[in-house]
């Protein structure tokens, strides 16, 4: 029973600290609230900077990516509790954007910036739609099993993880990974886009582009043809109009990944 409680602590200490790096990262990107964000003044020199900035996008990539390969789980979970493992790919995920916010170091420059009142709320407001699906996303399949509370908890109470029921909710019907689309946009819309800012949308949103790849990989590997038709029928991020119905539901709690 103490390790079972000591594994349950462990999961809420770490999803504790997600939520802070959560809110924090919302005025990172946005430049407000915190000591230091993504646009803070210039300092030191560009080519040195823009290194520094790139490793720690790079960083940051490598972990988020590696850590959620099937293959690296089942290496992991040889040392560590089977229901510890989501807690601590959040744990360490958090660990990496705190590195990134401490050690971030701005580049100055402005790329293009937005003048018009109207034009700069729209773009804020949709810069907050974006943080907003990212959130209302992960409850839709399962915030709590994302960030490994529902495991550390079942494992407290002696039960089974069990399996996770396979749906498409909401926004999963226009749209295979909404909690990507709600990225892209917290990240890409603003009326004021710097060099620093640049860069981090253009890693974020390569290194978007390339996890997906993997994560549908194996996401058929995992549900076979029932994800291929899920596939076949929504669009990866851009909504259209559909082309079927999707008959079978499809689990993608691992798009999220």
């Amino acid at each position: 029973m103490l390790k079972r409680s000591l594994v349950f602590v462990y999961g809420l200490v770490s999803y504790v600290l997600f939520l802070g790096t959560y809110l924090y990262a919302i005025g990172f990107v946005g430049n407000f609230l915190v000591p230091r964000s993504i646009d803070s003044a210039a300092d030191g020199n560009f080519a040195v900077s823009f290194v520094v900035d790139l490793a720690l996008l790079l960083g940051f990539a490598l972990q988020h990516s590696v850590m959620a390969r099937p293959a690296f789980k089942r290496w992991w979970t040889r040392f560590i509790p089977e229901a510890a493992e989501r807690s601590t790919y959040v744990l360490a995920s958090s660990l990496a954007l705190i590195a990134l916010f401490a050690y971030w170091r701005p580049l100055g420059g402005v790329v293009w910036s937005v003048e018009a009142p109207v034009a700069v709320a729209v773009l804020y407001l949709l810069c907050a739609a974006g943080w907003l699906l990212v959130l209302v996303s992960t409850f839709l399949i399962n915030h709590f099993d994302l960030f490994g509370l529902r495991q550390v908890w079942r494992n407290l109470l002696g039960q089974p993880e069990g399996a996770m029921r396979f749906t498409t909710p909401g926004p999963y019907k226009l749209v295979r990974h909404p909690l990507y689309v709600g990225w892209l946009f917290a990240f890409w819309m603003t009326p004021v886009m710097t060099t620093a800012h640049l860069l981090f949308s253009l890693a974020t949103t390569a290194y978007i582009l390339l996890a997906i790849q993997f994560e549908e990989r194996d996401l058929v590997r995992e549900h076979g043809e029932t994800y291929e038709q899920y596939r076949r029928s929504v669009p990866m991020l851009v909504p259209s109009l559909p082309k079927r119905d999707v008959k079978q539901p499809v689990s993608v709690i691992k798009a999220a990944d």
